[in-house]
């Protein structure tokens, strides 16, 4: 049987402050296994995306407990946290956070980098060789189309080898066949290397890629649906 890659238990979450400040999730129970292809949806607002970031220890939980690949985030200090998503989780964003003054290969090589690792550049090209950008390493991201910075971002959020995979609204920037080709390739790599994905999207035909598909509304899950084995990444 597969291990729990992501628990959460009654996770609650605020953003802001004072006046401003909203409880994003109220409660949220979840457990993702390993290996699993989960797609998160849900309107505007119903806190997909903020339950994606806590997921990947980017934002706190202000009581429950989430813990990802054994560790428990709430006991990790900052710089334990932010080893923690150097060695264990990769994240995509819709609008690819690349750095502008690095070359496709930088941006790549960033996160070993600060790893301390000696091979940082050689394994930075051989995963941006596997998106496809081999012939692209020199090129600044204003040099690249939006399908291939998001292909720089797969490749920097892959380089690691993270046991995690999360990506928000991946193809929210895409034109649909661009879209589809980041879509095509993240499922391709999930299978060759057993990484646990999990993506929030307002596509429901990419939602229906996933092994399964959790509905978030006003900050509670609100329905999951599982898909048929011989459905999922087709």
């Amino acid at each position: 049987m597969p291990h729990d890659a992501i628990r959460l238990e009654n996770v609650h979450l605020s953003l802001g402050s004072g006046a401003a400040r909203v409880h994003v999730l109220k409660g949220v129970d979840l457990m993702i296994a390993a290996g699993e292809t989960v797609g998160i949806v849900g309107p505007s607002g119903s806190g997909k995306s903020t339950l994606l970031m806590a997921m990947a220890g980017l934002e706190p939980a202000g009581s429950g407990s989430i813990v990802v690949a054994g560790e428990n985030l709430s006991d990790l200090d900052e710089d334990a946290l932010a080893r923690f998503r150097g060695e264990t989780v990769g994240i995509v964003f819709q609008s690819f956070h690349l750095i502008q003054n690095m070359t496709a290969l930088e941006n790549v090589a960033v996160p070993l980098e600060l790893a301390g690792r000696d091979d940082a550049f050689t394994r930075a090209h051989e995963e941006l060789a596997r998106v496809g950008l081999a012939e692209r390493t020199a090129h600044y991201p204003a040099e690249l189309s939006g399908g291939e910075q998001q292909r720089v971002a797969l490749a920097r959020a892959l380089v690691v080898e993270p046991s995690i995979l999360f990506a928000d609204e991946p193809t929210g920037n895409l034109d649909a066949n661009t879209g589809s080709q980041i879509v095509d390739l993240m499922f391709d790599l999930h299978r060759e290397r057993n990484t646990t994905l999990v993506l929030v999207t307002h596509d429901p035909g990419l939602a229906q890629r996933c092994g399964r598909t959790i509905t978030m509304r006003d900050g509670l899950i609100d329905g999951q649906r599982s898909a048929p084995a011989q459905d999922a990444a087709q």
